[in-house]
């Protein structure tokens, strides 16, 4: 199942695939790549059930473009074992997880 994203007037959901690697590199780019930083992003990993530090680098990537400190990001549906590696990896305090 490839990433997917639907996008409103004000908001861009982009859909996490079950394995959440490098190989999902340009698809989750793409998702994002021509929408205006303003908008409210949501990450929605209730597919994923794996993810390696290339999808965090990712996550970081559409932080940046959504305006670092200024982003409005947030994760929804991310498994127990998805959520423990985004508070060890600190990014947390980076999105709002939901």
């Amino acid at each position: 199942m490839p990433i997917t994203s639907t996008q409103t007037d004000k908001s861009v959901r982009i859909k996490t695939e079950e394995r959440f690697d490098y190989a999902a590199h340009t698809e989750f780019r793409n998702t994002y790549r021509d929408v205006s930083p303003n908008y409210e992003y949501i990450i929605d990993m209730s597919e994923t059930s794996y993810m390696d530090s290339s999808a965090l680098g990712m996550m970081l990537l559409l932080r940046e473009h959504a305006g670092s400190e200024h982003s409005n990001i947030s994760v929804i549906g991310a498994s127990p074992e998805i959520k423990k590696i985004l508070e060890i990896s600190n990014f947390d305090k980076l999105f709002k997880i939901r």
